[in-house]
């Protein structure tokens, strides 16, 4: 068996996920399952339009995409494990594919908080200066900013990861979680965590409270040009470009800062009701905000309900 640390007797770890309540742990595999399939269609459908549709080849859907496949790819990094640990009590999971799960959620989270700043920009030069929006917003731009979300989210994943899956686990292994959540598996270890505290709090600074500053002086700006908009249709319009991507931001920062605001890293272990309730939120920022991305962005913008709708119609035209 591979591991981080060779004086660490723990082979691998058991999820205790909701063992504790068998009830709800068959109602949440069907949810969850349900909850998946909706994820997978909503986000492929979105990355298929805005590939197909040339109307759709803009800095703004190019930046939805990379949301979509975001979502897409941290939703498989934990749910097929959240479902096998709905059916096998107890489960468990190996050293090293633990720390694979970790750095893929990680990675995938802290990515989606950058994207979300960089598409809040999006929506400030689109709004505060549309006259040299093809000048800023051109490839040479966009793309830079997308691969930068990627890799900034990515190096802080490897970060966290490799601080975590070091430390010594002397004899309990049992995390209280679905997966092999960060801040749950750091309750395990038998070592000072103090460094491990200082740099998720040094991460929570950088991909939680900049981002949000950033995002929030953008629609600042943004909602200070639509008010100077003479006209209610103008400033409708307007609007209307960025609430889909407001919309996103309130649910998915709302329930990051809930979760990640306050580590609670030295916690006693338990499964009362804050434990159940922990791990209800982190069930909701994983699972149901990936879902309501692609609904919020199909209800709430013309260009995109009118390009899936394209879609079915060649689709069922050519059959």
């Amino acid at each position: 068996m591979l591991r981080f640390n060779q004086t660490s007797p723990v082979m691998g770890f058991i999820l205790l996920g909701l063992s504790a309540h068998p009830i709800l742990e068959k109602t949440f595999f069907v949810l969850i399952l349900l909850m998946y399939l909706v994820i997978l269609l909503g986000n492929g459908v979105l990355i298929l339009v805005t590939i197909l549709d040339s109307r759709l080849h803009m800095p703004m859907y190019f930046f939805l995409r990379n949301l979509s496949f975001l979502d897409i790819c941290y939703t498989t990094s934990s749910v097929p494990l959240i479902l096998d640990s709905f059916l096998t009590p107890r489960k468990t999971i190996p050293f090293l594919a633990c720390a694979v799960q970790m750095f893929l959620s990680f990675a995938m989270g802290a990515t989606e908080c950058v994207l979300l700043s960089m598409m809040a920009f999006d929506r400030y030069v689109a709004i505060c200066n549309p006259l040299r929006y093809s000048e800023i917003m051109s490839k040479a731009v966009y793309l830079p900013m997308a691969a930068g979300s990627w890799v900034a989210g990515c190096s802080t994943a490897v970060v966290q990861t490799s601080l975590a899956m070091q430390l010594p686990f002397c004899g309990d292994n049992i995390i209280n979680h679905f997966a092999c959540e960060i801040l749950a598996v750091l309750k395990l270890a038998c070592a000072d965590i103090s460094i491990n505290i200082i740099s998720m709090g040094v991460a929570n600074v950088v991909f939680l409270g900049i981002p949000v500053l950033f995002i929030f002086f953008s629609y600042v700006f943004i909602i200070a040009t639509i008010l100077r908009i003479p006209s209610a249709e103008g400033k409708k319009k307007a609007f209307s470009t960025c609430s889909s991507h407001l919309t996103v931001v309130v649910v998915f920062y709302g329930t990051i800062l809930f979760m990640y605001g306050k580590p609670k890293s030295k916690d006693p272990l338990g499964t009362g009701k804050q434990d159940l309730l922990d791990k209800l939120i982190s069930l909701f920022y994983g699972v149901v905000t990936p879902m309501l991305n692609p609904i919020i962005y199909s209800l709430r913008n013309k260009d995109v309900k009118a390009a899936v709708s394209n879609l079915v119609f060649q689709k069922r035209f050519s059959q």
